[in-house]
């Protein structure tokens, strides 16, 4: 599922090809048609993410509410016939945005907008979010820290991939208990997916390893996986660790899989 980062990408993205135009909506597959309808033609007025959520915005207080779940995807390209099955398109005369497989796709209010955003827990990529909101549910929580940085009711926007890389910077035992996991732990987490989520807003992938740990200063061949990205943990279950040479393990928990160093990450 993509993380909060791709979201605001695609948010960006979204406001540069579309800012100041009236668009074309339409739903090719047909399963969006008379929401779609509702809002064809009229001005976009901008898209923003919350999380893992993205809402695209029209005049006269109307949003269009996606979320891309497991396989869905939003791309970009010229405004020809549809390929595969098209759940959305927005479109100018220079350029389409296509939405296919998302989980949700649904005309919102202000008000429904609102309702939604509320229901979230503080995103790391707004530098108005208030940590404190998610440190008052970890800190009463005996959920493993692990569980809990994947609900997005207590933090929005990170997925198993950050997860996973926080943790490990950090040095904090996925399995270890939220009720047990210091402010001053907490916040150092909050600040790292701070600093590493808007460089995966801009290159539109995730790097988590500190310079002295990349291919080029280890002296080691760059990792090839289809998500991606030089990472310490993730998907390198059975591998050395990066730091201590220790084997990188993995366990799932809430039928996700979770990877840490047992060396580095001590569960004490």
């Amino acid at each position: 599922m993509p993380e909060g980062h791709h979201l605001h990408r695609l948010a960006l993205d979204l406001n540069r090809h579309f800012t100041g135009h009236d668009l074309q909506v339409s739903s090719p597959q047909g399963r969006f048609s008379a929401s779609a309808a509702v809002v064809d033609g009229r001005r976009f007025t901008g898209a923003k993410a919350v999380g893992k959520h993205l809402f695209v915005g029209f005049e006269g207080e109307q949003w269009i509410h996606i979320h891309l779940g497991l396989i869905g995807g939003l791309g970009f390209g010229p405004p020809g016939p549809p390929v595969g099955v098209v759940r959305l398109r927005l479109a100018t005369d220079e350029v389409a945005a296509d939405l296919r497989g998302p989980q949700l796709c649904a005309l919102i209010t202000d008000t429904e907008l609102a309702a939604v955003i509320a229901r979230l827990g503080p995103d790391p990529l707004d530098p108005d979010a208030d940590p404190s909101r998610a440190w008052r549910r970890i800190h009463a929580s005996r959920r493993t820290v692990a569980g809990l940085l994947m609900d997005q009711q207590v933090i929005s926007g990170v997925g198993n991939v950050y997860r996973a890389e926080v943790l490990f910077r950090q040095r904090v035992h996925p399995l270890r208990e939220g009720r047990v996991i210091k402010q001053r732990t907490w916040q150092a987490v909050w600040d790292d997916l701070a600093a590493l989520m808007p460089i995966g807003v801009v290159d539109d992938r995730i790097d988590t390893v500190r310079p002295e740990h990349t291919p080029e200063a280890m002296g080691r061949p760059p990792r090839v996986d289809d998500h991606g990205g030089e990472v310490y943990v993730y998907r390198r279950h059975g591998q050395p660790c990066l730091v201590c040479g220790s084997q990188v393990r993995k366990a799932s928990l809430e039928t996700r899989n979770l990877y840490w160093c047992g060396n580095c990450q001590r569960r004490s």
